[in-house]
């Protein structure tokens, strides 16, 4: 898409969701919340995958790192587009509006104000985490420092993350493997988002079946995270838990856990199970492309439930804008830090000189 076009639609896309948000507030948050979690998630996610290959030196991490580099680059962005959230944060989480109901310490965490301060911190630290790994590529001894510290902040604060984004629309509900939830959620987006981009890309990644198996093993971690939520809520029997699962088991959405099942295990784990599916080019990039739309599904399983009084044929109509307004900012911005990315790329030095591609 051109330049002139993506301004249209970017233009069009604000407006619809400015419209959206005079018509039904709550409902244009909602949507605007599931869209940039599906979305925003890539820059995160490529920041745990790109620290990832910093640990573990393979001939596809060098591969791969122009893309995850750029991805990390858009952390900024995504932070800006989350602004709406904050601004729309009472229509959303029931502690902004009313927090008389929770306990002392659930009312001060989940504060409007404290609330707020903790997704800044997060942005923040996300992006000096990305310029940290970015500024010691080539040097292999730093990436391992910067990697291994890197790794232990990352995880911790998407777990947090994940609890503040989506745990707290809510609160009564708690769940100790919602946190890995939202990690898996990320990673897989950003190993996904990595190999699509990359198949899509002018440059050779080699052989794919490497690819394949790394989506597969992602994915096979992300369906045994959700099982041992559902394993240990179902077996504790504890109502406010088995309540969570009851939301997302009715009014339709029993369709749309049906369809996230299928589409992102049963479906990708079968056809990867294949040697030749997974040395097909055209085959990954559709599983890849398949685990994005997911993402999406899953976000609006995770969110749209908790969320009263919002009708799902405005959120229908609403997703559209946002997703095009938070995507095209985030492939915007993705486009030309890859761009830099690339230069940079081929005057670093070899990190694997060391020992050697493997």
């Amino acid at each position: 898409m051109r330049r002139p076009a993506k301004i249209i639609v970017l233009a069009i896309s604000a407006l619809v969701l400015l419209a959206g948000a005079v018509i039904d507030r709550r409902a244009t948050v909602a949507t605007y919340l599931v869209a940039w979690i599906g979305l925003g998630a890539v820059p995160i996610g490529a920041l745990g995958v790109l620290m990832t290959t910093y640990l573990v030196q393979r001939a596809w991490t060098r591969a791969l790192h122009t893309i995850l580099a750029a991805g990390t680059a858009v952390l900024p962005v995504a932070a800006l587009l989350f602004a709406p959230v904050l601004i729309g944060m009472k229509e959303l989480y029931p502690a902004a509006s009313d927090a008389s109901s929770l306990p002392a310490f659930k009312a001060v965490y989940l504060a409007p104000w404290f609330f707020a301060l903790r997704s800044m911190a997060y942005f923040v630290i996300f992006a000096l985490l990305a310029l940290w790994q970015r500024s010691t590529w080539g040097e292999r001894q730093r990436m391992i420092r910067s990697a291994s510290v890197g790794l232990i902040v990352y995880a911790l604060l998407v777990l947090l993350a994940g609890v503040d984004w989506m745990e707290s629309l809510e609160p009564e509900f708690h769940s100790s493997i919602y946190g890995l939830l939202f990690l898996c959620f990320t990673l897989l987006t950003g190993i996904s988002f990595a190999i699509g981009a990359a198949l899509l890309s002018a440059r050779r990644i080699g052989a794919t079946r490497g690819y394949g198996a790394l989506l597969l093993s992602t994915i096979l971690v992300w369906a045994y995270l959700h099982a041992m939520q559902y394993i240990v809520i179902w077996a504790a029997n504890l109502p406010d838990e088995v309540t969570w699962y009851l939301k997302r088991s009715s009014s339709g959405w029993q369709v749309a856990l049906g369809i996230l099942a299928l589409g992102q295990f049963v479906f990708p784990f079968l056809a990867l199970l294949s040697a030749r599916v997974r040395g097909d080019r055209t085959w990954l990039l559709g599983l890849c492309g398949l685990t994005l739309v997911m993402r999406w599904l899953e976000a609006a399983i995770l969110i749209l439930p908790a969320i009263p009084h919002i009708e799902p044929l405005t959120v229908g109509l609403l997703l559209i804008p946002a997703v095009a307004f938070i995507g095209i900012s985030l492939w915007w911005t993705f486009e030309m830090a890859e761009q830099r990315n690339s230069v940079r790329a081929c005057l670093a030095p070899d990190a694997h000189a060391e020992t050697g591609s493997r």
